[in-house]
């Protein structure tokens, strides 16, 4: 995508259609409609505070080193839900500096993880794929950052992957011109899942349409397949509105359905897998090295709860 993004506030909205089909070891499908921000990290959209309760982009709902108990992974590709708090709203920040005690800003936040992966700084425009906090709540399945150079060329592209444990881990990838990367699968997202194989992903940056698919693939084949298709609509008081009305309740939606079909699933005996208890990372300690902040700790594998108890995550891929 060239230029700068349409409407009064500088982004764009996309009304989604997003779909998930299960192919192993039972099948089962599924799809649902809502609608994605996509936002310049250095001109967020300048929402009037009274539109504010149904949408802000905060750094603390993409950032460990401002939620301190939440763990982030980190992994490197190659070509082929939490209620509201009082972390700072960047809505008006508009990607601009803060005073030394306040958190880092997204892009902020971002270019230090690119720096700990030995890439970056980006240099030029970051754009962000992601639902914004809506009505005090806010859960990201996925959220894609397109990484930019200063001269304009694509740098890399960042899947961000979100659990309704708590979780997030970030997804490095270095596509090829379609926006084609593979890499192998390092968290735990589904518990009708084990952390094996590996994702095929197209994230291509999007126009006037996004389209993005992953697949996950095991061994013996591909288990799982999600994809987002989307038309693009300028971002401003009436577009906000009108998906409002047409979608209320975006982020508590996506979360209800998530759980919904693991019901399903569970009631139809597919048997939960263990889930890696990881260690917390702590709190980011600035006298350190961005990539020693959080260092690697060995994962102990936990029993699977009954199904009774079974929390339904996500059908696999995480797509919002």
């Amino acid at each position: 995508m060239t230029g700068e993004l349409p409407g009064p506030w500088g982004a764009a909205l996309y009304e989604t259609r997003i779909t998930h089909v299960r192919r192993t070891p039972l099948r089962h499908a599924f799809q649902y409609r809502g609608y994605l921000w996509l936002v310049d990290l250095d001109r967020l959209p300048p929402i009037p505070r009274a539109l504010r309760p149904l949408a802000r982009f905060r750094p603390a709902d993409h950032s460990v080193d401002q939620r301190g108990g939440h763990n982030v992974g980190q992994s490197r590709g190659h070509n082929v839900g939490q209620s509201d708090d009082h972390s700072v709203d960047q809505s008006d920040d508009h990607g601009g500096g803060q005073a030394a005690d306040q958190p880092l800003t997204l892009r902020q936040d971002l270019e230090r993880y690119l720096a700990a992966q030995g890439v970056g700084p980006a240099g030029g425009r970051v754009l962000m794929l992601a639902q914004a906090r809506s009505l005090g709540h806010v859960f990201n399945p996925l959220t894609v950052y397109w990484c930019h150079g200063p001269d304009g060329r694509p740098l890399c592209t960042v899947a961000e992957v979100h659990n309704t444990y708590g979780g997030r881990h970030r997804y490095l990838l270095l596509p090829d011109e379609r926006g084609r990367a593979e890499t192998a699968k390092e968290f735990y997202v589904s518990p009708f899942f084990p952390v094996d194989g590996s994702y095929r992903m197209s994230l291509p940056e999007p126009g006037e349409r996004l389209d993005l698919t992953i697949h996950l693939e095991r061994p013996g084949g591909r288990a799982f397949t999600a994809t987002v298709h989307g038309a693009r609509r300028p971002a401003g008081p009436a577009e906000l509105l009108r998906a409002a009305v047409r979608h209320p309740f975006p982020t508590l939606a996506v979360s209800a359905r998530i759980r919904l079909q693991g019901i399903r699933l569970l009631l139809r005996g597919l048997p939960v897998q263990p889930r890696p208890l990881v260690r917390p990372c702590p709190p980011a300690d600035p006298s350190r090295p961005p990539d020693q902040s959080c260092p690697s700790l060995p994962s102990v594998q936990q029993p699977p709860p009954p199904p009774s108890s079974a929390r339904p995550d996500q059908e696999e891929v995480p797509v919002p």
